[in-house]
């Protein structure tokens, strides 16, 4: 988003826009529950513009309509991907335009918009969804919590992860006593230096596949991934598996059978990072 005028596209209503898609908002506004605070992150970057987050109860996030989105047809992942954008469309408009919105919060979205410089080909909205968490292999190592908390120390390492283990809700439903619940945020602030990341969680089972390596989709749980999904650490781990590959073809082997001294020796000689030093 941006607040620079000349540069700023005001929020539109979309397209099939239903407004009791924002209903929990208006009940949250309507009851205080979000008198102190916007329901976004909107973290400055340069130029005016923001790196904008969910906030909060009811905020960008999409709550459970994800879900079929792994295992989806690509025109399935396609009407996924419209309702996520019509969903952000909506709400930004709401927020700014809606009179069950208080005026103090209308007063503050309609100072943001897209921004006129920033996907063109599409009005300013981002053409892709971000796809944070969806399949991921069970390889020959699985990353847990533990090994994020230093609790047990991954066996041949190629790569560290740092960032805490957080997850974003994962579903929403009305509990026993009629309120709306959402469910599944975690921001576990655990980790408490660098720890690494262990070549088998890259590669697949031996009984499963021979000649695959998997730097974003990898064995992890669901709370190790939380920490482990930083780009960073993707670059790191692509590294690792155009490494292994180069050198599974060199010596005819399965990737599970790359010798990890030459890998590790080829890694350090690239400068990778593969131990935490620190205190």
């Amino acid at each position: 988003l941006t607040d620079k005028p000349e540069n700023r596209v005001p929020f539109v209503k979309p397209e099939g826009y239903d407004e009791r898609d924002y209903e929990l908002l208006f009940r949250n506004y309507e009851c205080g529950a979000e008198a102190h605070g916007m329901p976004w992150i909107n973290s400055a970057m340069p130029n005016r513009k923001t790196d904008t987050n969910n906030r909060k109860g009811f905020s960008t996030d999409f709550i459970g309509r994800n879900w079929d989105y792994p295992e989806a047809s690509y025109a399935e992942r396609e009407r996924i991907e419209r309702e996520h954008l019509r969903y952000q469309q909506g709400l930004m408009w709401t927020l700014a335009n809606h009179p069950r919105i208080p005026e103090r919060v209308r007063a503050e979205v309609s100072r943001w918009g897209v921004c006129k410089d920033e996907f063109r080909e599409s009005a300013g909205w981002p053409t892709q969804l971000y796809v944070r968490e969806a399949r991921r292999m069970i390889g020959e190592y699985v990353m847990t919590e533990r090994d994020c908390r230093g609790e047990r120390i991954a066996p041949n390492p190629v790569a560290l992860g740092s960032y805490q283990m957080d997850s974003h809700n994962v579903r929403r439903y009305v509990g026993g006593d009629g309120f709306v619940q959402n469910e599944g945020d975690v921001e576990a602030h655990l980790v408490k230096h660098p720890y690494g990341i262990g070549y088998g969680a890259i590669v697949p089972k031996c009984g499963d596949c021979t000649n695959l390596l998997v730097p974003v989709c990898l064995s992890a749980s669901h709370i190790a991934f939380g920490s482990i999904r930083m780009e960073p650490v993707f670059f790191a781990l692509g590294q690792v598996a155009g490494t292994a590959a180069a050198q599974a073809i060199a010596a005819g082997c399965a990737v599970q059978d790359v010798p990890y001294e030459l890998l590790r020796d080829r890694l350090l000689a690239d400068g990778q990072v593969l131990e935490w030093k620190g205190k």
